[in-house]
Order: C-alpha cells, then structure tokens, then sequence
C-alpha cells in the first residue's frame, strides 16, 4: 500500500482543481485524468496524468497547466508524466463530473454496470431506430443492432429536457470523445460523452 503524505494530498488537489482544456466545466479530477501526485524532494514533485485516448492533443495543455498550478504553489521542479497504464476510462469520471456535464449541455457516458471491453464497429454516420441500409453491410447493421439493443436497455437522455427519446447525428462531434446527438422531444442538439 503507499502511502501519500498531507503535502502529496494537498499537491494532488492542487493539480485536480486544473480545469480541462477542452471541458472547462469540468476539473481534472472529475474528469478522472489525474493519478498521483509524488514528491521527488523538498520542492521536487512528480504528477501521474492518463489521457483520456493515445495521442490526446490536450495533454501537453493539461500538463503546462499543471505545472503552472503546482509552481504557484511552491514547487520548484514539477514533472508531468504521462502514464496510458491503466487506461483512462469514462467509469473514471466522478459523480460530480457526470453531473457538471449534464448542466453544460453534455450528455454524460453511462456508467457500465460489469467492467468489459467496448465493443466498436464502423457504421452509417447517421442512425436511428430502423435506418440500417445494405451499402453498410452486414457488419453495420450488427453494430447497429447492438447499440439499438443498448440504448433501449439505457437510454440516452437529453441533457435539455431529459427525454430519451434521442436520435444519433454523428459518431463525432467536436472531439472524438464525444458524438452528436438531437433530442427529438425538443429538438435541441447536444453533446453526448461516449463510453469508453
């Protein structure tokens, strides 16, 4: 078991209250991205970040914010490792989190009730319930099929007016983590955080 010491504890808040760059409503904590905080001395700190993907382009921003934080704290040396083992995954942002995104428009990823890998296929880059076409080919309409069968057992609910009744626009939105979806109650669009 190791031990983290009341100046680690404090350092790790410090470096959790950064915000995200990409979702500034949400802090690096709640989104689950920081790891661990080690001292390496007296003014000496070492800082354990997971991207939330390999090649994540905001992880030199998240780090450069980091140190920025940590340096206004006291610390003279901060280092941000990156760290892909365990992988981040969405299971990791916090109750908070998921609830901050929701009041900034942004669906939030369901939480998986077993640990398992998510299964990924290519698919039509518009669907709702029914629009399978042949040109996609069989392995399509099973994708389709398998998340039709999902989002009936867990639905995707607006984040405007809390229908379920949502439609898939676009597999991507304006990050790769996230897909485009319309609420076909209100009609509004919205951000949902896929599951990862």
């Amino acid at each position: 078991m190791v031990t983290v010491t009341a100046l680690e504890a404090e350092l790790l808040e410090v470096a959790g209250s950064v915000p995200d760059p990409e979702l500034p409503v949400l802090t690096l904590q709640e989104l689950g991205v920081l790891r661990a905080v080690h001292m390496r001395g007296a003014d000496a700190v070492e800082v354990e970040l997971t991207p939330t993907y390999t090649g994540c382009p905001a992880i030199e921003a998240m780090s450069l914010d980091i140190e920025r934080a940590l340096h206004q704290r006291g610390m003279r040396e901060v280092t941000v490792r990156t760290v892909l083992a365990p992988a981040w995954s969405t299971d990791d942002i916090t109750d908070e989190g998921r609830r901050k995104l929701r009041e900034f428009g942004i669906a939030p990823p369901r939480v998986r009730r077993e640990p398992e890998p998510v299964t990924l296929a290519l698919g039509p880059t518009r669907t709702r319930a029914g629009d399978t076409t042949a040109a996609w080919g069989p392995a399509a309409t099973e994708a389709t099929e398998a998340t039709e069968a999902m989002e009936k057992a867990d639905p995707i609910h607006c984040p405007h007016c809390g229908s379920a009744d949502t439609e898939l626009l676009s597999r991507f939105s304006s990050t790769a983590c996230k897909a485009l979806r319309r609420c076909l109650a209100c009609r509004e669009p919205f951000d949902h955080f896929k599951e990862l």
